[in-house]
């Protein structure tokens, strides 16, 4: 079986995928796989970049990470669906995070 790259898919495949990985991922969390359940989440917080506008990500601005409050990150440059900037609090290392793990601070 040949897998389809995120961002081969359609919107609905897309959200069809983000579904199918949230319901595995519930499942693993109930049996106690934590690790299962990690990679899970973070395959469906990748399939939900790709159903972002990267464009709507603006270098320069500052955003909170989802999952992570009152944890800031700063844009320097995008490139796909990825981030690339820093964590405010941090220790100013480059790092890539996709687009949906940012929340604009406008809406915080």
């Amino acid at each position: 079986m040949s897998e389809v790259r995120y961002s081969q898919m359609t919107e609905h495949e897309l959200r069809q995928e983000i579904g199918a990985l949230k319901e595995k991922a519930r499942k693993a969390e109930q049996l106690g796989m934590v690790s299962e359940f990690a990679v899970l989440e973070r395959k469906a917080v990748m399939a939900q970049a790709y159903l972002l506008n990267p464009e709507d990500f603006l270098p320069g601005e500052i955003y909170q990470i989802e999952g992570d409050p009152g944890t800031y990150f700063k844009v320097d440059y995008l490139n796909g669906v990825f981030a690339w900037g820093y964590r405010m609090s941090g220790s100013g290392e480059e790092e890539a995070l996709p687009i949906s793990m940012l929340i604009p601070a406008k809406k915080i």
